[in-house]
């Protein structure tokens, strides 16, 4: 079970969705209809999922999770109406988990809560090819385009490579471990890398694995 909020404008959408997943045994902690009451909620609430969607009156859903900043333990799943790859990109570049349309099924969106909390990454079918082979063609433009770590993923990153568990790191970093598990998944979404094996690699040859 996730415990979630779930934010749409729309009254009748955000209602069946957060009836859709309370019969699927999540928890939802509150329904909201506009960005800064989704902010809000987050920071008091500490949801293990954020649904957003892109659309909303005063914030959008790429400006909440920008506001949230990255060490917010709360994972957002981005539920739209589109499907386009400007807007899907944008999204996990704020740092979104996942991405789904809004003609997902019940039980695709309750799966995907799940998934998404447990830290993986997930698409609904045909973006997660989209939003890989942006990453890739970033990568062979040339280290000019290539997707950037932020400061707190450099540092995650660099102790990953010297060979700490998520909870060593975490006490290092005075983090929860689900932030430093977190953390890694958006790393390695990021790099287009699959484990820690290849972080690590990746961190040896950039130079990032030194005091």
């Amino acid at each position: 079970m996730a415990t979630l909020i779930v934010v749409d404008d729309h009254p009748i959408w955000r209602e069946a969705i957060a009836r859709d997943l309370t019969g699927a045994g999540h928890l939802v902690l509150g329904v909201f209809g506009e960005g800064k009451a989704a902010l809000t909620a987050i920071r008091e609430l500490r949801p293990d999922v954020a649904i957003l969607d892109l659309q909303l009156p005063d914030l959008s859903g790429v400006a909440v999770l920008q506001r949230l900043g990255e060490d917010c333990p709360t994972a957002a799943l981005i539920l739209s109406a589109s499907g386009e790859s400007s807007n899907v990109l944008e999204a996990i570049k704020a740092g979104a988990r996942g991405y789904l349309v809004k003609s997902a099924s019940a039980a695709e969106l309750a799966d995907a809560v799940e998934r998404v909390a447990a830290g993986d990454a997930v698409f609904t079918p045909g973006l997660a090819g989209l939003v890989l082979g942006e990453f890739r063609r970033l990568a062979n433009a040339g280290e000019a385009e290539r997707p950037k770590l932020s400061e707190r993923e450099t540092e995650v990153l660099r102790f990953v490579a010297k060979g700490l568990n998520y909870r060593e790191i975490a006490e290092r970093l005075v983090l929860s471990q689900r932030t430093i598990q977190n953390h890694v998944q958006h790393i390695l979404t990021k790099l287009q890398l699959h484990n820690r094996a290849q972080l690590v690699r990746y961190a040896i040859e950039q130079g990032i694995d030194g005091d």
